[in-house]
């Protein structure tokens, strides 16, 4: 009886208190319609108001919000999962990405002339590597002969093996007989940092070692250790609009510049761009380019410059 008497009040605030209600229909109705969106900030934005306009139903609207929160991220891990899973088993010819260029060039210096330019670049994107490739070709006949023949093909792999921080190797081949070589080719390998890797600005810079091997015209070929160095810049000025400074010896944004110093030749291979995005695969780009050798050839200047304009399409 004792006890009865004391248990009493209990029961009795536990009868009179009225039931929590359910979460409206309206408000139901408009978080799952936010939450179907997949959209976060449609939910969080729904979800506030939600909360304002029933603030007695905060606490379930709150964990209306925490599940689809969860739900989003077991999503999310899950997709990477699967997309990392991709990458690990695809085949050595998947996951290629690359564009291809097509335009016209004004040179000065060893020779004046107008001609047309050719380029493909390639690259392969995995998860601690990646695969560059480039093939370009400036072409020209005038009266008869050729006034200018240049072709370059480049290999660049790259270990990022921490968040800003990579490994390169680089494999490069010119021709230009102009410029006084059959072929100048060399190899290189070392290390880069990223410097700056936001959505508007991206800034790389790389540095190591490099053997060179050049074929003159007049049949004699020097070899020598070198050393390498390459910045990459690229600058999204606006959305459709972006400027390309580079001192890098792939850049698949239209600038490219190498840097190579041995003790009897420097040469510098500059290239300023600005392209313009036209549609999502198709941009225009204006380069220019400057190559310059410290030691040149007997009979060829140390300067040329080069002028492009070129349509570009990615696939």
């Amino acid at each position: 009886m004792r006890s009865y008497l004391l248990l009493s009040p209990v029961l009795l605030a536990l009868a009179t208190t009225p039931a929590r209600a359910e979460l409206p229909e309206g408000a139901r109705a408009m978080i799952d319609a936010a939450v179907a969106s997949g959209d976060a900030k449609k939910v969080a934005t729904v979800v506030e108001l939600a909360r304002s306009t029933w603030p007695d139903e905060a606490a379930e609207i709150d964990a209306l919000h925490a599940a689809f929160r969860t739900a989003e991220a077991e999503r999310r891990a899950a997709a990477a999962r699967e997309q990392e899973e991709r990458i690990r088993t695809a085949g050595l010819f998947d996951r290629w990405s690359g564009e291809g260029e097509l335009g016209g060039f004004q040179s000065s210096g060893n020779t004046r002339s107008v001609g047309v330019l050719a380029s493909l670049a390639l690259k392969r994107q995995g998860i601690d590597w990646s695969h560059a490739i480039r093939l370009r070709a400036d072409y020209q006949r005038q009266n008869g002969s050729t006034s200018r023949e240049a072709f370059l093909a480049a290999y660049e792999p790259r270990w990022e093996f921490d968040e800003d921080i990579f490994a390169y190797g680089l494999a490069q081949y010119e021709r230009d007989r102009i410029q006084g070589f059959y072929s100048r080719s060399y190899l290189s390998v070392g290390l880069g940092y990223q410097v700056v890797n936001s959505s508007r600005i991206k800034l790389s810079a790389k540095a190591g070692p490099a053997y060179r091997v050049t074929h003159l015209t007049d049949d004699t070929t020097v070899s020598r250790i070198a050393g390498l160095v390459g910045l990459d810049f690229d600058w999204q000025m606006f959305d459709r609009l972006k400027l390309t400074q580079d001192v890098e010896a792939l850049a698949e944004t239209g600038g490219a510049a190498t840097i190579v110093i041995d003790s009897a030749n420097t040469t510098i291979n500059l290239v300023t761009g600005l392209d313009l995005r036209v549609s999502d695969r198709l941009r225009s780009r204006l380069s220019y380019q400057l190559e310059y050798d410290s030691n040149p050839p007997v009979g060829a200047l140390g300067t040329d410059t080069t002028t492009r304009a070129s349509l570009i399409y990615g696939f």
